[in-house]
């Protein structure tokens, strides 16, 4: 991958029993290509990660969700996993936060069972989507056109299934937040 993210700061909003690789791997996708991805939690110290069908490892917070500021960032990653996002969409903070960075226009990438959140913080209506199967109701239910393909763009929305897709998420990611703000991404 390019190192064409350089100086670009990237929240990845996280909770316990975030899937693990729906973590690592846009984490290392980010990192690769120059990014400083910055883990935010509501946790303070350290957040468990659902690994399949058991406990995987923990993983350190760099900033707690009380101190992070969308301002501060020019994108936000939302790994999935069933119990991150359902954890996250009751917690006013990370829905303020997420819907903070489609307000600005700034890139937003949620995978899996990720784009609860999005239709939490109400930023999906018109929008073009797809996410874990079960959550087509859902998304549609919220107003958005559910697609069932790998990854789906939507100025500046990046959306996947599910970890078999995480290469075309984390190579439309990367093209997203390299483009920067997108004018069509506000809800």
């Amino acid at each position: 991958m390019t190192k064409n993210l350089d100086g670009k700061l990237v929240a990845v909003l996280i909770e316990n029993g975030v899937e693990q690789v729906e973590l690592t791997s846009p984490l290392e996708a980010l990192r690769a290509a120059g990014a400083e991805a910055v883990i935010v939690s509501p946790q303070k110290d350290r957040v468990k990660a659902w690994n399949e069908k058991d406990w995987g490892e923990s993983f350190d917070v760099d900033m707690s969700l009380d101190r992070a500021n969308a301002d501060d960032f020019d994108a936000l990653v939302l790994p999935g996993g069933v119990m991150n996002p359902d954890t996250l969409r009751g917690n006013e903070r990370a829905v303020a936060f997420t819907r903070a960075f489609i307000d600005a226009g700034k890139p937003v990438a949620a995978i899996c069972h990720a784009p609860w959140m999005l239709v939490e913080a109400d930023v999906v209506r018109g929008r073009r989507v797809t996410s874990y199967p079960s959550l087509k109701t859902d998304l549609r239910n919220a107003g958005a056109e559910w697609v069932d393909e790998s990854v789906v763009v939507d100025s500046g929305l990046v959306t996947s299934r599910r970890p078999d897709d995480l290469p075309d998420f984390n190579r439309k990611m990367l093209e997203e937040i390299a483009e920067g703000v997108h004018a069509g991404q506000s809800a």
